[in-house]
């Protein structure tokens, strides 16, 4: 590799923190199935921090698989039972972006889905692919997904030197 390839990301760097409340979720985070052949419900192609890239800033890349397919972790509640898997609220020390892209080819705008996001007090849903900017020290979350019916492409970063 170059004199630039150690700034090349290819591998799910798995040794991230997050905060005690959503420890839950490393079992959820990774690449590929798991040892039973089930699939992830969120599929994590990259995550950077610092620690993976001296000097990087925060940033992660995410499949989120819809209920349709087999063999999933972890599926939706159904209608009238509580969410208990939705990232809880929290804040940054950084500002954050948040983006979720359509998959259909023929109408990426759509996202075949509703996402639902809260900033403080207020809530959001998006049927269309987008991204939100969140500024420093502002309570986001939790973000939910309805009526997923394909997959959905999640990209977030922010110039923290990590997530928490």
């Amino acid at each position: 590799m170059g004199k630039y390839g150690k700034y090349i990301v290819t591998e799910f760097y798995d040794k991230f923190q997050l905060p005690e409340e959503r420890a839950w979720e490393k079992a959820i985070m990774g690449r590929g199935p798991l040892e039973d052949g089930l699939r992830r419900m969120m599929e994590h192609m990259v995550w950077m921090d610092s620690n993976v890239i001296p000097g990087a800033f925060y940033a992660e890349a995410v499949w989120f698989w819809p209920p349709s397919m087999t063999g999933r972790v972890i599926t939706p509640p159904k209608p009238g039972e509580e969410d208990k898997h939705g990232i809880p609220p929290h804040a940054h020390t950084f500002p954050e972006l948040l983006s979720y892209y359509g998959t259909d080819m023929n109408n990426p705008k759509d996202l075949g889905c509703q996402v639902e996001i809260w900033i403080e007090d207020e809530k959001y849903l998006f049927d269309k692919s987008f991204v939100v900017y969140v500024p420093a020290n502002i309570v986001h979350c939790p973000i939910k997904m309805h009526n997923m019916t394909k997959p959905l492409f999640h990209f977030t970063m922010g110039p923290g030197d990590n997530y928490l």
